[in-house]
Formats: structure tokens, C-alpha cells, sequence
């Protein structure tokens, strides 16, 4: 029977680069993967001759020193193996309360000038707040007991006036839907951690990455397995993970290996599927109180024309709906598709790859629009009608682009449309959480280490969501087992 040091169940990007950081430390890695390509989430593919990323629209710079991801990649080997192309601005803003739209520098002094002269009235409670997202980049800190959320601190800040929350938050989905539930401290880390180093992109998509680290798991001398499936984790005589069970897709092939600890790029409920039943309770329980994050629907859009031929204005552009005069209305967004399109559309994110260099390929030029969604908006529904109501969605969404620029509409040749659903089905993560575990005020401290002895995550449940949450969770992971084995 095989044995290794480390076995990684998923080829994520947690996964990958707590795999990579262990090998080139000697330790001996087996990463099994049921896709046909590494990356999770973190991946690339065309669908026919249209680009579509899977979830990479923008990270914080990981060349900046006290960006959580510099020195985590940089031991994995892979730092410098892609090209971090500056995405400029880090939003643009428009819709519900503010009314002309607000673009959002990606620096702390531009950001600052650009609010207060926007805002000359909030000028105080602006630069509290960007003092305290700058402390916090530089010392950035989980959810706790205690705190505030969002939304009581901006109203600390700003009581009432929605159009400046609007203009600091604009990019609620990358975090949560409901800012009077998500953390002040984890929204002070990724915002400050943006405007601290500004934003990025992958060029040529995040499937770079996660190759990048593939390859370097390879190079170290580990191994990368694709189509195959963990069946079960093993435990020995303590209780403790020494091992799995993997097979190919279709079931065949069994085979056991053993190793000194098991690593989860995968959901806590998904692993405890894999476990004996008492030792999958156990598991179960400890993150009984951490729900899900957001997830959210992405829809791909092809064009025949760049977007700003029809008045796209920027990299990134949050489109606020006009029924949300509120910064608290975004979390009723979530719940829309459950019905028909009637007018009221969710928030909207929009990046346009066109607008910086972005190694995407052209044509058709790619727009990806993305907002928050929920499985559980779509569950039950027949194949048939799903298609059809997901269409009606999509013709919604479009027209409401083409009224923001017009000529839009026609312009697009290609499309890809996958709901919350889909995601779900794609991660397998419960809830279709794209985030690991949402980040909520009064939630208990979080880590890579698990109650199963010889078990630990490199996910971004095991941290904060997003890229950098995930890549920091995953060199705390290897850190915990180069300390301890």
C-alpha cells in the first residue's frame, strides 16, 4: 500500500497550494481530483468559443508585502509564475441611491480625496472609516464575538445617508448579502486589503494559477491525480485520519493508500460524508453554527464589440437596482429568482476584460455579470421549466444592461448562464456557497486544524472567504503540519 505524508482531497486552490508549499518542503503529496482539470473554483474553460472564469474577477495585489497571499505563494513556488494584471479603479458604482455613479479609487489617498469630494459632508466619518480599513490591512482579523456588522458601524460612521454606504460597499457580494449580518472586521480586511495594494486579475484567467501550482506540486515530486473520487477517509485504532479510499468516477479501480494526515480542499459536511458515522457527527457538530455564505448566479456574456463600445465605463461596475434605496435592501436580492423576472433584478456585478490587459481571447469580448442567488431558489423546479425560467432571467438581465447601455443587447453572440444551482452542483458545497462558511458576527475562531485528529482544511472554510482567505487558510494548513509532523 502507498504512503504519503500528505493526501489532499480536491484539487482546489487551498488544496493546491498547501500541497505545493508541502512539497517543496520534501513532504511526500498526493492530490486527488474528481474534475478533469485542477483549480475548483478557481478555474478557466471556454464554452464552444466563449472564455468563461469560474470565479476570479479580482484579488487584492499578492506582490505587496502585507498582502496575505505574498508570502504564502511565494513559498509555494508560484509568485512569479503568472502575470497580476492591474485592474485600475476598484469599482465603479451606480443606482439605487446615489445617483450619478461613484467610482471608487484602488489606493487609500485617492479613495479618500475621491469620497470627500463626492461626500464633503461625511468628510469626518470617511476618514475614520479608511483609517480603520488601513489598520486593518495591515492586521486583518477574523469574525468576533462582539463586534459590529457592517451596517451598525456605517451607520455609526454615516447614519443615514445610504448613497455614501452605497459608494464604501458597493461590492457587498464579494463578502455577504446582508450587511446587517456580515462582520465589520471581515469587511474592513478585503476592502482595506484592495485599497491597500489595489486589484488584480490572473492574466489569461485564474486556470493559470491554479496550473502554476499543479506544476509545482509536480516539479517537488508529488503527485497530481485527476478523475479519480475519495470514496472514504480512513482511521485508525485512535480515531484519527491515516488515510483514503479513491476510485475512478464510475467506481472502479478502488484503491487504499495511507498517510500521515488528510487534507479537505472540500466542504466539512463533504468530508464528513466520507467518514464513519460517529467520527462524521463529531465533525458535523463543530461547525454546526457556522452557516453558509452567499452564493451567486453567474451569467458570461459574448460580444461582438468591446463593452465600452456601448459605455462601459469601467473594469469593475456594481449596478445597484432602483428599488434598493438602502444599503440593507441588497439582502433581499438573494431570494429573486425565485420567481419571475417582474422588474426588480438583484444587484449586479460587472467585469469587462476588455478594459485592461487581461490575456482574455477576442472575439467575442467577454462581460461577466454576477450577483447573489440562491440553490434553493431553483431546487425541485423540472428540467424544463428550470431552462425556460432561467432564460426568462437572463433576457432580464440583458435588457436591463441595454437600457444602462444601449446597444448591448445586440451585441451579444454568446452566453453561458450557470444559476446558484449550478454552482452548487460545481463546488459541491452546501448552499452553493462560494465563500466557505459566511462571515457573520459572534462566529467562533476558525482554522485549518479540524476535531478529527490527523484532518485539516485548505478551503476557505477554514478562514476567510475569497482568494486571499483561501490561500492564507491553506499556509496556515501547512504550516500546522510541518509544525506538528
Amino acid at each position: 500500500m502507498a504512503r504519503y505524508d500528505a493526501v489532499i482531497i480536491g484539487a482546489g486552490l487551498g488544496g493546491l497550494t498547501a500541497g505545493a508549499i508541502l512539497a517543496r518542503q520534501g513532504r511526500k503529496v498526493l492530490v486527488i481530483e474528481r474534475g478533469n482539470s485542477v483549480g475548483g473554483a478557481a478555474s478557466s474553460y471556454k464554452v464552444g468559443d466563449l472564455f468563461v472564469e469560474g470565479s476570479l474577477q479580482l484579488t487584492s495585489a499578492p506582490q505587496h508585502p502585507q498582502d496575505p497571499k505574498h508570502d504564502v505563494l511565494t513559498r509555494a513556488g508560484v509568485l512569479d509564475m503568472v502575470e497580476w494584471v492591474p485592474s485600475g479603479a476598484l469599482y465603479q458604482v451606480r443606482g439605487g441611491p446615489l445617483g450619478q455613479p461613484f467610482v471608487l479609487p484602488d489606493d487609500f489617498a485617492r479613495a479618500r480625496a475621491a469620497l470627500i469630494a463626492r461626500f464633503p459632508h461625511a468628510d469626518a466619518g470617511i476618514t475614520t472609516l479608511l483609517d480603520e480599513l488601513q489598520t486593518s490591512a495591515a492586521a486583518p482579523a477574523l469574525p468576533a464575538a462582539g463586534e459590529l456588522s457592517l451596517a451598525q458601524r456605517l451607520q455609526q460612521l454615516f447614519g443615514d445617508d445610504e448613497a455614501v454606504k452605497c459608494a464604501v460597499a458597493g461590492n457587498l457580494c464579494y463578502l455577504h448579502d446582508d450587511p446587517a449580518q456580515l462582520s465589520w472586521n471581515a469587511f474592513a480586511a478585503v476592502q482595506g486589503s484592495f485599497l491597500q495594494s489595489g486589484g488584480r486579475f490572473v492574466k489569461g484567467g485564474s486556470q493559470r494559477l491554479s496550473s502554476a501550482l499543479a506544476r509545482a506540486i509536480m516539479r517537488a515530486g508529488g503527485e497530481v491525480q485527476l478523475r479519480r473520487v475519495v470514496s472514504a477517509i480512513t482511521l485508525d485504532a485512535n480515531g484519527a485520519a491515516c488515510g483514503i479510499v479513491h476510485t475512478a468516477r464510475d467506481g472502479s479501480d478502488p484503491q487504499q493508500v495511507e498517510a500521515a494526515c488528510v487534507i479537505g480542499s472540500a466542504a466539512p459536511p463533504v468530508l464528513a460524508g466520507l467518514m464513519p458515522e460517529t467520527a462524521a457527527a463529531t465533525l458535523t457538530e463543530s461547525y454546526a453554527a457556522l452557516p453558509p455564505s452567499i452564493s451567486l448566479f453567474a451569467l458570461t456574456l459574448g460580444l461582438s464589440q468591446p463593452p465600452a463600445q456601448f459605455g462601459v465605463e469601467a473594469y469593475s461596475t456594481h449596478v445597484l437596482p432602483s428599488w434598493m434605496m438602502r444599503l440593507a435592501d441588497y439582502a433581499q436580492g438573494t431570494q429573486l429568482m425565485a420567481g419571475e423576472p417582474d422588474g426588480r433584478l438583484p444587484p449586479l456585478a460587472i467585469v469587462d476584460y476588455a478594459a485592461i490587459d487581461s490575456g482574455v481571447p477576442t472575439p467575442p469580448y467577454v462581460l461577466s455579470v454576477v450577483g447573489p442567488d440562491s440553490p434553493a431558489n431553483w431546487q425541485g423546479v423540472p428540467p424544463d421549466d428550470y431552462r425556460a425560467r432561467r432564460s426568462r432571467w437572463q433576457q432580464a438581465i440583458v435588457a436591463a444592461l441595454d437600457a444602462l447601455y444601449p446597444g448591448l443587447a445586440d451585441a451579444v453572440t454568446h452566453s453561458a448562464f450557470n444559476t446558484a444551482l449550478s454552482v452548487q452542483q460545481y463546488l459541491n458545497a452546501p448552499g452553493g456557497a462560494v465563500y466557505g462558511f459566511a462571515p457573520l458576527t459572534g462566529q467562533p475562531a476558525r482554522s485549518p486544524r479540524t476535531v478529527v485528529t490527523g484532518l485539516y482544511l485548505a478551503s476557505a472554510f477554514a478562514g476567510l472567504g475569497g482568494y486571499s482567505g483561501v490561500v492564507q487558510s491553506a499556509g496556515v494548513c501547512a504550516d500546522l503540519i510541518l509544525g506538528e509532523r
